[in-house]
């Protein structure tokens, strides 16, 4: 694994790390029934007691930070085995979350019509690492940094 393939690779466990408080914040507040803070929009209520805040029975946030946890557990294998191979699955794996997020956004704009920034915050993190998959995608590849200086 090549000192940049590195660099994304700590990137990729930062940010996990990140979405994977989110979304276990967001786990925690569904199962003890909190009201979550909004901030400055209000939504947060609506979108997290709604029908779709649940798939079975199982909060979305939960699947939500098994999903962070997976990535970050993975990213740190591959540290550890210096596997670039391990790095690229990890990367490929990132589309799921850009898709789930990609969902989760259309139903909080379109059918709720209300937003929830703790979940807006899940769907930049796992936009940010499928960004960060596609560099290591493309290093692992062989190519050049898609960002000069990195």
């Amino acid at each position: 694994m090549t000192p940049l393939l590195k660099k994304y690779a700590w990137a990729i466990v930062g940010v996990g790390i990140l979405g994977f408080l989110d979304a276990a914040w967001l786990t925690v507040a569904h199962y003890l029934k909190v009201p979550i803070p909004c901030g400055v929009v209000q939504g947060c209520d609506i979108v997290t007691t709604s029908a779709y805040s649940e798939i079975a029975g199982v909060p979305v946030a939960l699947l939500g930070a098994l999903y962070y946890l997976a990535i970050v557990v993975m990213a740190i294998i591959a540290l550890e085995k210096h596997s670039s191979k391990i790095l690229r699955l990890v990367s490929y794996f990132t589309w799921s979350g850009l898709l789930a997020s990609a969902y989760f956004v259309f139903i909080q704009l379109f059918i709720l019509k209300a937003i929830c920034l703790w979940c807006m915050g899940s769907a930049l993190t796992s936009t940010t690492l499928f960004v960060l998959g596609l560099f290591v995608i493309k290093l692992a590849n062989g190519e050049q940094s898609p960002v000069a200086g990195l």
